[in-house]
């Protein structure tokens, strides 16, 4: 139904005026009495071989939905429905901002992939606790957390901190996110001092919490061998409890889409089928150089059961979707999850 009606409903209408549409559509639908049960029956896929406990946390499943889809946490328990073990909210940031300058998120059909410069866009930390206060469902979230734009990055780690203090009631792990190549000078906090300080500062901070939460870095697909073997003993350093890989790629490269039409879009971060193998050799270097010594979630390209089960093969724990459920649509989680299943039992 998706890839025959809805999908050429949605693509006909700018990127982001297709992600609100959708937003609009499914808060009126989903919690309609007749169409809630319909969604639920048709989506739920639940399995105890699907279960996983990672970093101290107990999935019903090992599929998330990755950041930016819902930056403000106005769909979690819609979401929910659609058999997500976990929903990862964000980027949050203290203060709220409006993002970078539309347009901002562009199609590659072609590729099946994306390109954003959204910019961190979201109405600030306090304005998703009061969503997450009054959220029904019992999925796991995730708090991913960023600076403001206009923070200098010598400042960056009071916002990291307001952010984890802020939402510490509200969510079950952290992601520190230093990987997004939309808000100017981000990525130099990758660099390995900046990187350990911040760090060593979060990791602080949410000891002296009453119930401390796992702590993640998210990283950049573009990092070389040097800077990952630094990420890796920046994470055990620190003893933070696991690493995302990965964040979007300003490598364009391996698209197919003209040359012509990819200049015209300009920067951003790529996404989708092409960020695939790169995640996945991320993934698989970061777990064979460190012993797997710490939890991975992989995120990049996955677009069916056959995309999951690489990344869990390469050092994966877990793995999040986005641009798959784009252009497969929302049954994208069940399949893999029945997919799944299958790996698991043969």
């Amino acid at each position: 139904m998706y890839k025959s009606f809805l999908k050429p409903i949605l693509f006909r209408k700018g990127p982001e005026k297709a992600h609100h549409f959708t937003f609009s559509l499914t808060k009126l639908t989903f919690n309609l009495p007749l169409v809630k049960n319909f969604i639920k029956g048709a989506y739920s896929f639940d399995h105890p071989q699907l279960e996983k406990e990672v970093f101290g946390l107990k999935f019903k499943n090992p599929i998330g939905l990755a950041a930016g889809f819902d930056k403000d946490a106005k769909l979690i328990d819609e979401m929910a429905m659609l058999g997500f073990g976990f929903i990862e909210i964000g980027t949050l940031t203290p203060k709220p901002q409006p993002g970078n300058p539309q347009p901002r998120l562009f199609r590659l059909p072609q590729d099946e992939s994306l390109i954003n410069r959204m910019g961190f866009n979201n109405g600030g930390v306090e304005d998703a606790i009061l969503r997450l206060r009054k959220r029904k469902s019992r999925v796991l979230i995730g708090g991913n957390i960023g600076k403001n734009k206009v923070t200098p990055n010598e400042e960056a780690v009071n916002d990291y901190l307001q952010c984890l203090e802020a939402l510490h009631p509200y969510v079950d792990y952290f992601v520190v996110n230093v990987s997004s190549p939309n808000t100017p000078n981000l990525r130099d906090l990758q660099e390995k001092e900046p990187l350990k300080k911040l760090l060593l500062a979060i990791k602080e901070k949410n000891d002296q919490m009453p119930h401390p939460k796992p702590v993640l870095l998210k990283i950049a697909p573009d990092l070389t061998e040097g800077q990952l073997d630094d990420i890796i003993e920046i994470v055990q350093e620190s003893k933070i409890d696991g690493v995302i890989a990965t964040n979007t790629t300003i490598d364009r490269s391996k698209l197919e889409t003209p040359k012509e039409q990819v200049e015209s879009i300009g920067s951003g971060g790529l996404s989708g089928k092409v960020l695939a193998a790169r995640s996945t050799e991320v993934i698989r270097y970061l777990s064979e150089k460190s012993g797997g010594s710490f939890p991975i979630i992989g995120v990049g390209g996955i677009f069916s059961a056959e995309d999951a089960i690489e990344k869990l093969q390469a050092g994966a724990s877990l793995v999040q979707v986005y641009s798959g459920m784009i252009y497969e649509g929302p049954g994208l989680v069940k399949k893999i999850k029945k997919g799944l299943l299958k790996y698991y039992q043969s």
